[in-house]
């Protein structure tokens, strides 16, 4: 049986996002993406957690990304985690964790920005506005 590799975030951007174009045309956005889990501590005191996602978007998806997604905004995204190594400047081995976005959905509501709260919980979540999906290359599909 094969392994699945799936990834669903809903959270909002960390900045607008890097678009870059590869040889061959394709093109690849990168951006971050903040979580937020909300929790009580043991003295009754409400804890706010924020994780970052780095995310991946390619061709169609990126371009997409480029045109529509601005930081603060809230977006919904489905897709694999995959682990890469590069050479920092100092020549050192490092490895980054990423999502490869295969879907992307704007959300409703504002961008969270200074002086906006974000919902206090993902059951406050609007309906999608826009979704986008990669489509799958030749060399992906199963038959």
């Amino acid at each position: 049986m094969a392994g699945v590799n799936k990834v669903i975030l809903v959270g909002n951007l960390g900045k607008d996002p890097e678009v870059r174009h590869l040889e061959g045309g394709v093109s690849v956005a990168h951006f971050t993406l903040a979580t937020n889990e909300y929790y009580k501590d043991k003295q009754g005191n409400r804890v706010e957690r924020t994780e970052w996602h780095n995310i991946s978007a390619w061709r169609g998806l990126a371009d997409m990304a480029d045109k529509y997604l601005k930081k603060g905004q809230q977006v919904y995204i489905e897709g694999k985690l995959r682990t890469r190594q590069y050479q920092d400047k100092d020549q050192q081995t490092r490895y980054i964790t990423e999502v490869i976005a295969d879907e992307i959905s704007m959300l409703g509501g504002r961008p969270h920005g200074p002086g906006t709260a974000p919902e206090a919980s993902s059951a406050a979540v609007a309906e999608p506005q826009h979704t986008f999906r990669q489509e799958p290359e030749l060399d992906q599909l199963p038959f």
